[in-house]
């Protein structure tokens, strides 16, 4: 067996921030959407990302990708947010086997309504705290972990 390369203090204070912080700012995030449109930061995501799609449908199992969620717990949140007439559901119509989940009217409006809600809520707790460069810095550390995430083997 390898040994344990144990992180720094540097390394371990980076790494806790990091975690605590992100859970913090993803609860504050959720609280502002809930408290001010009762709609949650995960179906608030669901919405962004179809609605980034020009007909505002994506293949649920692209849709788990893009939210880096499990098939199984996006199934469940999609039909929550089906009941809430949201999204939808539709056979895929080049895959037999695939759905599709698509973007309604009333959700559209609901990404209308909550989207300065959130934009405001990521300026205040993140954005604005930190310099251009930081911000850079941060796009690109990030996009280096998720591209190195999204190659590792399932």
């Amino acid at each position: 067996m390898a040994e344990v390369r144990w992180l720094s203090d540097s390394e371990q204070e980076a790494w806790r921030s990091y975690v605590v912080a992100g859970l913090r700012l993803r609860q504050r995030l959720h609280r502002e959407l809930s408290d001010a449109h009762q709609v949650s930061l995960a179906d608030y995501e669901v919405l962004v990302v179809l609605q980034l799609y020009p007909d505002g449908r994506r293949r649920m199992t692209d849709l788990a990708a893009d939210l880096g969620a499990t098939k199984s717990r996006l199934s469940h949140q999609v039909g929550r947010m089906e009941a809430d007439g949201l999204v939808r559901r539709v056979p895929d119509p080049e895959d037999k086997r695939g759905v599709i989940a698509e973007l309604t009217p009333a959700g559209e409006d609901v990404l209308k309504v909550a989207a300065p809600t959130h934009v405001a809520g990521v300026r205040q707790h993140l954005i604005d705290l930190l310099t251009p460069e930081e911000q850079a810095v941060m796009g690109t550390v990030f996009s280096r972990v998720l591209e190195h995430l999204t190659a590792l083997p399932e």
